[in-house]
């Protein structure tokens, strides 16, 4: 059997997966979601969440990666009690990673053709009105959404090609490095300008008024929602890299490294948006609009706004990469253990397995935008989102936590074991009451709310 890659360093292993957990959510919902449910004292409550909920899931994916040595394609079957069926679930963390990077791929190529049309002055001189016409011109082309998708997806498997230590974490390594110098210099910028000072207070003051106004419950649950959304935790898309790591570090802290690096990167999000908005007096909105009209009119207002935008731009790419760059690799290590695939071979298949899967998500904006499968309004990427994030996410996490504390699955002991093997914060045994009888509801009830903001708010 042959050797299965390591990372060559810790560091590389820490920025790859946070790399993977850092997304769009954390720039286009974090910042906004922020600002709505009351600034700093919303923050507090997330981190709370973060912390109970999101940490010791991805520990747990962690463990069952590197215990297995292998991707959640096999990892289950080879722990799991003999005559037992979780490996059934190992398709559907299969399943879950394909969609999200059939619609992924399309957003990633919007960041990219946005640096390109940015930095070659496409917006220079337009109207706000002209703005958005940039962008309903972009998704309405098929062939110009393809040749991005493509641009994407050839890239990241590109990276993949070269293999986890000189593909994969030499490159990432240098886009997430990139990223934070990025970022900086664009919190520098945006604090500077005239009047940041009100976006500064509306997003970090604490707000318990605005708290209340917006109802305690729903605060909560936006909370919730953000923190286990954010880790892009229950299919698998972090046990791979447990299982590439040694075990010389207690997967406690390492998990606790990446979540800070998660949250640095949404915090400072918010940094460069509000102050931004609030100077130029426009609304800070969530979702793709915040990113594709309303941050380049304020690019447009700015002095130097070419370079700033096309600076943000790259940023956003680098985020989105990170994240296909991470799943790709897990993609790829399905047909690996599975099938015993070269790397070259799984590429090269994928590649087209991609292409073919992505396109429905790019022809929802244009060809089948008839198609609205969650209501008037909404497209493929928000059914294949809604299947993810709603639906496999959740139920992937509750999988992942009933069998590394049930007796009937890999079970408690082995589960702290592995954990704690190693240097560094271990995780503490007394929570064993509390992850096995509190977590599952607190996922539970994530889950079941999530159908109810979408169906019925």
């Amino acid at each position: 059997m042959q050797e299965r890659e390591k990372f060559s360093s810790r560091f590389g292993f820490i920025l790859i997966s946070a790399g993977c957990a850092i997304g769009l959510g954390n720039v286009w919902r974090f910042p906004y979601i922020t600002g709505v449910y009351g600034g700093a004292a919303f923050v507090l409550i997330y981190l709370f969440f973060l912390i109970i909920l999101g940490l010791p899931i991805m520990v747990m994916e962690f463990s069952v990666g590197r215990a297995s040595q292998k991707s959640a394609a096999a990892s289950f079957r080879c722990l799991e009690p003999k005559g037992s069926k979780w490996h059934i679930f190992s398709y559907f963390a299969i399943a879950g990673n394909y969609l999200l990077m059939m619609f992924y791929t399309t957003i990633g190529g919007w960041m990219l053709a946005y640096f390109f049309k940015m930095a070659g002055g496409e917006f220079t001189g337009v109207s706000t009105q002209q703005v958005e016409q940039i962008f309903a011109a972009m998704t309405s082309q098929p062939l110009v959404m393809v040749f991005w998708l493509a641009v994407i997806v050839l890239l990241s498997f590109g990276i993949c090609s070269l293999g986890l230590q000189n593909g994969v974490e030499k490159i990432t390594k240098i886009m997430m490095s990139s990223l934070f110098v990025i970022m900086l210099i664009l919190v520098v910028r945006s604090v500077t300008l005239p009047e940041a000072d009100k976006g500064l207070a509306f997003y970090l003051k604490p707000d318990f008024g605005k708290m209340m106004e917006q109802g305690i419950f729903n605060v909560i649950f936006a909370a919730m929602g953000q923190a286990f959304f954010t880790l892009s935790i229950g299919i698998g898309s972090m046990a791979i890299f447990g299982s590439y790591i040694g075990k010389d570090r207690s997967l406690m802290g390492e998990s606790l490294n990446i979540m800070f690096l998660d949250t640095a990167v949404a915090i400072l999000s918010g940094l460069i948006i509000f102050p931004a908005c609030f100077s130029f007096g426009v609304n800070p909105g969530s979702g793709p609009k915040l990113v594709f009209i309303t941050l380049p009119n304020i690019f447009n207002s700015m002095a130097g706004g070419r370079v700033w935008g096309s600076l943000f731009f790259v940023f956003m790419s680098f985020a989105a990469l990170s994240t296909v760059v991470a799943v790709f690799e897990n993609i790829l290590s399905f047909a690996m253990d599975l099938w015993g695939f070269s790397r070259k071979k799984a590429v090269l298949v994928n590649i087209v397995l991609i292409m073919v899967l992505s396109l429905p998500c790019v022809l929802g904006f244009n060809v089948l935008s008839g198609f609205q499968p969650l209501g008037a309004g909404t497209n493929i990427m928000d059914l294949e989102d809604f299947i993810v994030s709603n639906n496999l996410l959740p139920i992937g996490a509750l999988v992942y936590l009933f069998f590394c504390v049930s007796k009937a699955g890999w079970g408690w002991d082995n589960f702290i074991l592995e954990a704690n093997t190693g240097k560094g914060q271990k995780f503490p045994k007394w929570l064993r009451g509390y992850v096995t009888y509190i977590l599952p509801l607190i996922i539970f009830f994530v889950f079941i709310q999530g159908y109810i903001s979408k169906f019925f708010a």
